[in-house]
């Protein structure tokens, strides 16, 4: 499942997510809201952050916490472009995460959700810019170029 997180944006965390940031979550998400756990990943313009065990179900969708694997972006992507410049690259790993877990874990990509379509949400989460079809596309597009031995750079 694809998140934004809005809050911080990319001119929030111009060199994306640091350790001390990945501490700030734990404390959010543990001692402030008392949640068990968060997402599962989460993913800047330069790292992917694996945060909450994939053996553990996550906290990050009211109805498929214990369903889907919980994908955080950095970004506000209501208005950051997810098609140029670090949202581009943003989007980049994002993909290349999603066509890793769905390549290992068997997964097919047609089932990636959005946030927002969690209608036990309101948050038009991961925002207007992320369209499904177009990231769906590029994970299934990624795993076909890794099945037939191409290598991505």
């Amino acid at each position: 499942m694809l998140h934004n997180t809005a809050v911080p944006n990319l001119a929030q965390r111009p060199n994306g997510f640091t350790a001390q940031h990945m501490q700030n979550f734990v404390s959010f998400y543990r001692d402030q809201n008392h949640w068990s756990a968060g997402p599962h990943l989460f993913i800047d313009d330069k790292k992917i952050w694996a945060f909450t065990p994939l053996t553990v179900s996550g906290v990050h969708s009211p109805s498929w916490n214990k369903l889907a694997i919980g994908i955080e972006m950095l970004g506000n992507y209501a208005v950051d472009s997810f098609k140029t410049d670090r949202g581009f690259e943003v989007r980049q790993n994002a993909v290349a995460a999603m066509a890793t877990l769905c390549g290992v874990l068997g997964l097919d990509p047609a089932t990636i959700k959005l946030h927002k379509e969690d209608t036990a949400t309101t948050h038009d989460c991961p925002g207007k810019n992320v369209e499904k079809a177009e990231v769906i596309a590029e994970v299934q597009a990624l795993m076909a170029l890794r099945h037939a031995g191409g290598h991505v750079i």
